[in-house]
This record gives C-alpha cells, structure tokens and sequence, in this order.
C-alpha cells in the first residue's frame, strides 16, 4: 500500500476549543428553515394556549412573592422587624435537617438518633435495603427484608462471590506501657495467655506480624465466666534512619525505651460491643492491679472501623481496590506482601510457587498499607498495577502515579488515628475533580482547576493508612479478611467495594456463614458470657409479643428462652452401673426438682425479668480441659483433646477391650456440681433439622442399635403429644425446669439432658452442621458406654446422641464431635 506524504493528515481527535458563535452562523440558513416551518404551523402565534397554562404554572410563585411584599412594606415601619420575619420563616424539615447530618463526615464519632443510638456511618445505605434494629447501642442492619429467608442464595454467593459486613460496631481498646508489663496484664485476663512456650507463634505476635485471638476474663478469674473473644495485635517496633558519615543506619527508635531500659510498646484489643463496656473496665482494672499504674487503658471508640470481606474471590477484589499509595509494575502489591511475609517466615515457603503463596503463608497475617482513595481509580489506572500497558495514556498516568508516590513519605500508619487523620475528599468535590479531568482530555480546558485543588490541598486527603487482616483458611472453607480503616474513611472504601461486586449482608447472614464454616458466633454461641442473656432476652420478648397477636387457642407452644442449662444434671454412679447410668433416675421426681429450684430461686431474691446466669464454664483450650480433668481425678475419661499422639491413641482405646474394661472400673471421680461445657458439632445421621435451642439427649445402647440397622429405616422414638407442654415447666420465679415423668409408660421415652444446640441447621447447605455445648463427663460417659456396647468394627470417633427441637415430639440421631478433639484451641469466632 502506498502513502501520499504530500497530502495532509486529518486528526480524528474533537478539537481542543469550540466556537460557538461560528459553529451558529455556518448553520444560520438550517436556523432559519426550521423557525420558518414552526412559524407556518403555529400562524406566527408563539404564545402557549390557555387550556395548556394550567400545567405549566405550577410552579410559579409570583402570589407568594406579592404576598410577601405586601407583608415587608406594613411591617417595615415596625422596629422589631427582624424579629418578626424569623416567626414567619418556615422551620426546615426533620427529613431535611436528618439528611444534612448524616451526610456529614466527622474525622471521628458517630453520629446519635434523638434516643442516643448511634448510627454507623453506612446507616443511610443500610436504612434504605436492610431491616435495621437496635442492638448494643447501635442502629446495625439485621438482614434483608422478608421472612429470614434467602440462606441458600447467600451460600452460593459465598462459594462464588465476595461478601462484605460493616463491622464498625466494634470497639478498640489500646494498651501502653511497657512490653513486660502489657505481658503480665494479657496472662492475667486472657485464656490462653500469651507464653513463650507457643514458640515462633509467641515471638511473630509479640512483633506485630500476625494477630492473635483469646477469650477475655476478669483479672485472675479464668474459670470465672468469661466477658468476651477478643482480638490483639502489638504494634510493631518502629524503625528510624539516621545519616552517619553519608551511611543510613537503621535501628529502633530510642523514644521507645524508658529510663530502666523497657521497651514502649502498645497493643490494640478488638472487642465486640455487646462486651465493650464490661470489657474496658476489666482491662482497666487489670493495668491498675498488675502494673501499679504504669501501663495505661485508652479507648479508641469512634476512631476505627473494620470491614469484613468474605468468600472465595475476597482476596482477588482486596487486591483490585486497594492498591498502595507507591507504584508496583513488576508485580500486585499483595503477592509482593506475600514475599514479604514469605521473608518473616524461612522455611516455611521454601521452593514454593506464587500461585500457592496465599494458601501456605502463616494464617493471621497483619499488612500495613496506605493506599489510594479508591474513587481515584478508573480501568485505565487499575490496568497500570495489572497488566502494565505501554500506550500513551497510560503512560501518562503511569508517570503521573509515580510522582504522587513521591509526596508520600512519612505519612504515618493507623495507629495514630488518635492524633487525627485527615478525612477523605467530599463527594462532590471528588466528582467535580474527575469532571474537570475528563474535560481536560476531551480538550475543554478548565481554567480554575488548579485552583480547586488548591482550595482542597491541606484539608483532605488522598492516601489512607489501613490493616489488612488475613484470617486462617484451611482448604475446605472460604476465604476471609479484615480491613480495618479510620471511621471517616468507611464510606468511601464501602461503596467502593459494593460497586464492584461485593454483596452486603447483616447480622442474620454473618450468623448462617458462621454456622457454614463451623465458627461460633458471638454472643449466641457463648452462653457463658452476659451479652449472651442480653440478646436471648430480647429473643424471649420478641416471641411472647408475636404469641400475642395470635387467638389464645392458636399461640403456639412456649418453649423455653434461653435453654435451660440447670437441667443437664451430674449424676455420678458407682462404677458397676455405668451401663444406661445416664437416663437412669434415682428416685427424684418432678416434685423434688421443682422443689430444689424454689428454694434456690427464693433464696437469690430472682423476679420474674431476672435472668439466670449460665452455671458452669465452657473449656475452649485443651490445657484447661486437661486441668479440669486433673483436678476431678478424671483423667481416665474417654476425652481425646488435641495432642500429637491423638492419632494413635484414638485407635488403641477403640479396639481395646481390656482397657474399657479398666476404664470403667475405675472410681474416685471428685466431679461435684461442676460442669464444663465442650463445644461440639452435630450432624443428622439420616435425617432430621436440628434448630436453635434443641435438647439434646443420651440415647440407650437399643437406640442406636435400631437407628443404625439397615433393616430399620423407620425407626422413630418419640414422647407423648400429652408430655409436650409439661416436659419443661415454667416456674413463678420465670426460671424454666426439667419436669421427670412419672408415669413408666411415659417414663420408656424420656432420655436424659446433656447438653443444647446454639446454632442451628442453615437451610440450603450441602452438609447441615448444627453447633452445640455438651457437658464433659456425661460426653466421654455417652462414649464408654456406646463403645462397650458396639462391636469394634462398629465403634466411630464420633458420639451418638438424640436431638429434638422444643415443639417437636420426634427425636432424631446425630452424630457429635468434639471440637477440641480436632484442634487445640477453639478461640477463633466470628
């Protein structure tokens, strides 16, 4: 193909200016053409017709002016004119002075409704799609609209998707002092205390690289009920460099050391606000008893918000919206993290490939970054850290980013949010920004957009610092991190998230996820703590309000609000009857019980609004299960916490006969009236739904036997329709009780209490798991007895037990297993 250089080339590019005035007169003769045929059409006549002026005069305001006039030139000769014009003046609305409000964006606080709630700084957009309620003073979205339905669209958008949850309802406390009284402090409040004996786990927390999570209590009373799960981190040692002689020289800053040569140090303690305020006070309690003064309790609430991103591609769209503040082209700024952490941790991810680093770097890593504002971003500028495109606008804005990242020194990191932080460019003068740059490229030229940005420079800013927790995955669950950012920031890195593809969800979703991946759920998962009998209270007042709407003949059945844990009973029996020894009764009926808990009830002064506390304390480590054991002389129970050699000896006390035989003989357990509680999940054998607040009981050896034939698939045991209502009954006091039959026919179908389901089966899941709290000895008791009475090649690490939900007769089979059988600690939540 030849070219004609003689002849010039056409831009194709719009012009950079445009004259109006010309381009009007080179179409002056279609101007007038057109106004011509309107003309003829119309006969000259341009005025609107009568019958049409009612619908245009709508707006017109020119009586309201005269009236006004009117109105100013009586009164003008009044000398308290201007008082008089600010009666008549029309008071602004409530929905317009509440929206103001809520557009604002304080660099910290939360904005109150007239009762004091206070409002998340997403509140505006959850209002408008979520049922919002009231809880821990909050306005925190509860779900989305309907019945509580929708759990299995919410799991397929788990197993494909990202889901986000504003968690900025949580608080922050922040410790200072110095590092070996902060330790002392922690060991004295939480379960499992920090120790140099956890190894490399000990020394990475202790320098900031990962985060960790405990069970908080009161100071110096671990089997005390505890107060909440916590997560900590330590900030990490900062370093400064120092000019000697033209060499940079890097050591730790010396502002850190005291003068008896401790090191400073502060650590952060996130905290739920159902516990926050119970929470502060037993750390601030604790620094006053343990250090004498010299470790001190600040809190950070209102400072820090948290964003929780969950689901399989959770990492991939962290990584698209949150790119760092310097440029990174040989490589994403997460996997150059991951090598990083790579570097923290020799060793572990030698010889690995990329691909794989984000699966195997050590699970709840802490990144700290400062990033961009994420409304900054377009396709061409996130195309930059991708794939790295070399046309000229690209390029432009390549060069462009870099110089940006030049004025990025020093800027400081999240944890002094307490200082101050500057707040993120407004809405609108973000919009007028990216309006003046695209008219800068199209060749609409702005003059005064220098000098918006100068208007705006000092005031805003462009650069966030924030910390990027990576929560553990293991390989059949989903991937989950935390973003926790200054609160003036959350809008923004919200509806940025949403706009590309994050789905929101509230406190029921989070619950059912938290039911799917097998965490607890904080408070309805720990029924030991206070916050938990604050929101089964209010579960309790919200079912006796619906009940009453319904006719007295169609209410439905009163179940008991929360479980009844007095009931599950410790019935120690000599060592020659362990077989059936638990839904055996030693002549204790339904008056004795009812009489035992008046007089107990009497005698504490309760009314009917007092809530019973939760008796008993629940072992989440191995160390305190084994303790527990030691000190009742029961360490010959059948309970297998996580220890290296659980492999093998799981197997050898299944197929030893002998051993059970030793086992069962053994006397001198010092149980008492303690009860420690064990956290277990169920799932249905064959069939069943095991909802929240489900009993769960011992079955008999013939039981099983039935259930597990493959001859007899229509087994059912059930009690009397007649013994529903009075299975458990409710007494003056509002305490519930366990009511023990005493007629024999109905007394073959009652099977003894060990336990009660907190989370249950979330509709539409592949494996239904229901999570539960089993006392201890009746679990390993349950165990010795179904393992003598099964063959070995039937015995299973699983426990058998029956399950029937409050408004059902049917008891359904389940298998049970032990969480702290399957790992050491169980202080991970959600």
């Amino acid at each position: 193909m030849v070219v004609n250089a003689s002849k010039p080339r056409v831009s194709k590019l719009p012009p950079h200016e445009l004259n109006v005035r010309k381009f009007a007169e080179s179409r002056a003769s279609e101007l007038e053409g057109l106004h011509s045929v309107v003309a003829n059409r119309l006969d000259n006549d341009f005025r609107s017709l009568r019958n049409k002026r009612k619908r245009t005069t709508g707006h017109d305001n020119r009586v309201a002016r005269k009236k006004y006039r009117k109105k100013k030139r009586v009164e003008s000769g009044n000398s308290c004119n201007n008082d008089r014009l600010e009666k008549h003046e029309k008071k602004v609305s409530r929905r317009t002075r509440r929206s103001i409000e809520l557009k604002k964006n304080p660099q910290i606080g939360f904005c109150t409704s007239g009762d004091g709630t206070k409002r998340l700084r997403t509140h505006v957009w959850h209002a408008k799609r979520f049922s919002m309620t009231k809880l821990w003073g909050f306005h925190i979205p509860l779900g989305l609209h309907g019945r509580g339905r929708g759990s299995r669209a919410l799991l397929k958008k788990l197993r494909s998707g990202v889901l986000i949850h504003d968690a900025s309802y949580y608080g922050t406390v922040q410790l200072e002092g110095p590092q070996d009284k902060l330790l002392s402090v922690l060991s004295s409040v939480l379960v499992p205390p920090p120790s140099k004996h956890d190894g490399e786990n000990f020394d990475d927390i202790l320098s900031g690289d990962i985060f960790g999570r405990a069970v908080l209590h009161h100071t110096g009373k671990p089997s005390f009920p505890s107060i909440a799960p916590v997560t900590f981190m330590w900030r990490p040692l900062q370093h400064i460099t120092i000019h000697k002689e033209g060499d940079n020289v890097n050591m730790l800053d010396e502002l850190q050391s005291n003068d008896d040569g401790a090191t400073f140090r502060r650590l952060w303690v996130c905290i739920h606000a159902a516990a926050l305020k119970e929470a502060s006070e037993a750390l601030a309690h604790a620094c006053m008893d343990m250090t004498g003064g010299s470790a001190r309790c600040v809190s950070l609430e209102g400072h820090l918000a948290t964003l929780e991103l969950i689901g399989s591609k959770a990492s991939e769209l962290v990584e698209k919206m949150l790119p760092p503040a310097c440029y990174i082209p040989e490589k994403s700024w997460y996997l150059k993290q991951c090598n990083a952490a790579e570097n923290s941790y020799p060793g572990k991810l030698e010889k690995t490939p990329v691909s794989k680093i984000n699966n195997q770097i050590s699970s709840s890593l802490v990144i700290p970054l400062t990033v961009k504002d994420p409304r900054a971003l377009t396709m061409k500028q996130q195309s930059i850290f991708t794939l790295g495109n070399s046309c000229n606008l690209l390029r432009y804005e390549e060069v462009e980013t870099e110089h940006e990242s030049e004025s990025v020194v020093d800027y400081g990191d999240l944890w002094d949010a307490s200082e101050g932080i500057c707040p993120p460019m407004e809405e609108s003068v973000a919009c007028m920004e990216k309006y003046y740059q695209r008219n800068e490229y199209i060749g609409l030229g702005i003059t005064n957009f220098g000098n918006q940005n100068a208007l705006v420079k000092g005031k805003y800013s462009r650069y966030c610092p924030v910390l990027l927790l990576k929560n553990e995955n293991h390989e059949d669950s989903v991937k989950r991190c935390s973003i926790v950012l200054p609160l003036s920031w959350v809008k923004v890195f919200w509806n940025a998230f949403v706009l590309n593809g994050a789905h929101a969800i509230g406190l029921r979703e989070k619950h059912w996820i938290a039911c799917e991946i097998g965490l607890p759920y904080f408070p309805w998962d720990y029924p030991d703590c206070s916050a938990y009998s604050y929101i089964m209270e209010m579960d309790a007042t919200a079912m006796n309000q619906r009940a009453t709407l319904c006719p007295p003949s169609q209410r439905p059945l009163e179940i008991p609000i929360p479980p009844p844990w007095d009931c599950v009973k410790l019935i120690v029996k000599p060592s020659s009857e362990v077989g059936n020894s638990l839904n055996q009764d030693e002549g204790h009926g339904s008056a004795d019980v009812l009489g035992d808990n008046l007089v107990r009830n009497s005698v504490c002064g309760l009314s009917d609004t007092t809530t019973i506390p939760f008796e008993g304390f629940v072992a989440r480590t191995s160390c305190s299960l084994n303790d527990f054991l030691n000190n009742i002389s029961a360490s010959h129970l059948l309970l297998f916490p996580r220890m290296k050699d659980q492999k093998t000896c799981m197997p050898k006390f299944m197929n030893d006969e002998e051993h059970l035989e030793q086992i069962a003989n053994v006397s001198g357990m010092q149980c008492g009236n303690t009860r420690c509680f064990l956290r277990v999940h169920i799932h249905a054998h064959k069939e069943g739904v095991f909802e929240q607040g489900a009993v769960i009981c011992a079955p008999d050896a013939a039981d099983i036997m039935s259930w597990t034939r493959s001859d007899c698939d229509n087994h059912q045991l059930q009690i009397p329709q007649s013994s529903l209502r009075s299975h458990f009954v409710r007494l003056p006091s509002g305490k519930w009780a366990l009511q023990i039959p005493e007629d024999p026919a109905v007394r073959e179908s009652y099977r003894r209490p060990i336990g009660f389901i907190t989370t249950g089966f979330v509709r539409g899941s592949k494996k239904p798991t229901a999570g539960a709290l089993c006392e201890a000895i009746l679990l390993a008791r349950l165990r010795l007895e179904q393992w003598k009475a099964l063959p070995a090649r039937r015995r299973r690490k699983e426990i058998f037990v029956l399950v029937r939900n409050m408004r059902s007769t049917a008891y359904r089979l389940g298998l049970a297993t032990i969480v702290l059988e399957q790992q050491e600690e169980d202080v991970k939540f959600m």
